[in-house]
């Protein structure tokens, strides 16, 4: 179960110092039923903190509406933590309208494309990001 959270400016400090998609390889599927939690965490943050941690990441100088953060890390022998997901809820807000979407739909959306990207989804021609 994810964990979701309303991020603060200080979101950039929990973050890793790798850019999205290239953290530690994500160990296959099956290896991931083991653990009896997998996690994910998620943060609604607006468009002022994506828009920095875009820059800093992927050296994209605008916002965006979702960023992924692979993470793959082995807790303990129950836990793993696969990620964080980044959700600008301007964006979200903004666009919503153009997919027919009530907001919370939006995000919803988002969410499940960060997850895709965690495991190992990708947009043609993007390289891991």
């Amino acid at each position: 179960m994810s964990k979701v959270s309303k991020a603060s400016d200080s979101i950039s400090t929990q973050l890793p110092k790798s850019a999205p998609g290239n953290a530690a390889e994500m160990p296959p599927l099956k290896d991931l039923a083991k653990f009896q939690k997998v996690t994910i965490s998620v943060s609604l943050v607006d468009n002022e903190t994506i828009h920095k941690l875009n820059k800093k990441y992927l050296n994209r100088d605008t916002p965006t509406d979702v960023l992924s953060f692979n993470i793959n890390q082995k807790i303990d022998d129950e836990t793993y933590h696969l990620g964080d997901i980044v959700v600008s809820t301007d964006r979200a807000a903004a666009q919503a309208p153009d997919y027919n979407n009530d907001l919370a739909h939006e995000i919803a959306e988002l969410v499940e494309h960060g997850v895709l990207h965690l495991l190992g989804v990708h947009h043609e021609g993007d390289d891991n990001a």
